[in-house]
């Protein structure tokens, strides 16, 4: 079977299965989709699932900070952190009243 690509998995799952999904099955959709969004954040690309959110990397630049335990100043080195921006769907859906 070839590598899991992008939504391959879910469209032949989908395609394939009349009945309930089992479990094994559903837990390698998502690791699949998992990895597509962790590979894709290892490029530095931006992952949309539209009306969901955004998946992004975002630069911190290197900086002074502080030891919280004895206060010293601490020299802490540039580094890409994963982010998530949260669609207009899910913004408007979690404001409601």
């Amino acid at each position: 079977m070839p590598a899991p690509c992008g939504w391959k998995p879910c469209d032949h799952f989908l395609h394939v299965s009349s009945t309930y999904p089992y479990q094994r099955d559903v837990e390698n959709i998502v690791d699949a989709i998992l990895g597509e969004i962790t590979d894709a954040l290892a490029r530095f690309d931006r992952v949309e699932l539209r009306g969901f959110g955004v998946f992004l990397t975002k630069q911190r630049r290197a900086r002074t900070g502080r030891n919280p335990r004895s206060g010293d100043s601490v020299q802490v080195t540039e580094k890409h952190v994963p982010a998530f921006k949260t669609g207009k769907e899910v913004r408007e859906l979690l404001n409601r009243r």
